[in-house]
């Protein structure tokens, strides 16, 4: 068996074994890293022969890690860390994937409701973690402007409901954590991506989230916009604040990360329905209340179909793709759920 992973901004390691038993056998580690002293490669190996086939991606680190930790001189690792070695075994044995290992299906209906968007964000979240879906990129299209706040958010601290109500905004709960989104039709570009746990086997949290973004910056640099990952789960140019990510996993091993990303926001009516000040509005290019948050359309000077249409055409390049469509049943269950859950007071309310 063999497996490889390339380091982001490092150096590819390598990694063949053989399973007898259960276990891991004649386990050979190699790559283009920078590895002193040279006794230490076989220290990587026989520090992983032996393993359980199953192993965790943390007991692979620490065997690793341990084994380096006891050899009789300093080791010293350029381009690579045991995390590396351990994911390479991961994706040798087939619990790690990347990217090219899927098919995904590329899913834009027309205008739904927004609470519809949201249980469909768990729909197919859970129908992929249930192995009747694949991984899937799903644009939104939306009619009522709409605020989504994040699940550990409370109500009254973030929104304004009485100048929601004034504006006709609905306000829905969604399942992933993060910040407050205000979200007007036509006015943002969001994106909901599904995949399997595996695609980010062995990354924190934090590393999943700049993984997962990584092809919108190609995306973005399509049509004419340089960005870059900041902070936790932000994407940022020049100018300020272009988009925020979020995230959920589900049991049975799937992510979902969704993406909103201001086109030409009305900063004004956000200011008044969200309860959020002038500094943290600073950071999402704009300095006044009374302009509009549009680093997007001011940057690209595109239209908000043209910009969808060239994150499709990227997405398209870069990773196998198929058109699909959301299915009969998973329509119903989202609009069950719409019923049950995200129409529900008391869930939109659960954090009062």
């Amino acid at each position: 068996m063999h497996g490889e992973y390339k380091v982001p901004g490092g150096k590819l390691v390598a990694v063949d074994l053989d399973v007898v038993d259960g276990r891991l056998r004649d386990v050979s580690v190699s790559g283009d890293f920078f590895l002193e002293p040279d006794e230490a490669l076989e220290v990587l190996s026989t520090a992983l022969d032996g393993l359980p086939f199953d192993a965790s991606f943390s007991v692979l680190t620490q065997s690793v890690t341990e084994a380096l930790r006891w050899f009789a001189e300093p080791v010293t690792m350029v381009g690579f860390d045991a995390r590396a070695v351990a994911t390479a075994v991961r994706r040798a044995l087939g619990y790690s994937t990347v990217w090219g290992d899927h098919t995904f299906e590329l899913i834009h209906p027309g205008p739904l409701p927004p609470a519809l968007h949201a249980a469909l964000d768990q729909v197919l979240t859970e129908e992929l973690a249930a192995g009747r879906r694949g991984p899937t990129l799903r644009f939104w299209e939306w009619v009522e402007p709409a605020v989504i706040i994040g699940s550990f958010q409370s109500l009254r601290n973030e929104v304004d409901l009485a100048a929601a109500e004034r504006f006709g905004i609905t306000v829905v709960r969604r399942i992933s954590g993060g910040g407050a989104m205000f979200m007007e039709a036509g006015n943002c570009i969001t994106f909901s991506l599904v995949v399997p746990a595996s695609l980010v086997d062995g990354m924190t949290f934090e590393e999943s989230y700049g993984f997962l973004n990584q092809w919108v910056l190609g995306a973005l640099a399509d049509v004419g916009v340089q960005a870059t990952l900041t902070g936790l789960n932000d994407i940022s140019s020049s100018t300020g604040k272009l988009a925020g990510s979020a995230q959920k996993r589900v049991v049975g091993g799937a992510v979902l990360h969704h993406v909103t990303m201001s086109y030409d926001i009305d900063a004004d009516k956000m200011l008044q329905v969200l309860r959020i000040g002038r500094e943290k509005l600073s950071d999402k290019g704009t300095a006044s209340a009374a302009k509009r948050v549009d680093p997007v359309r001011s940057q690209t000077q595109l239209p908000r179909e043209a910009v969808i249409d060239a994150f499709v055409a990227h997405f398209r390049q870069q990773y196998p793709t198929v058109d699909g469509d959301l299915r009969p049943h998973e329509l119903e269950l989202a609009r069950e759920l719409v019923t049950t859950k995200f129409a529900d007071p008391a869930w939109t309310a659960r954090v009062p």
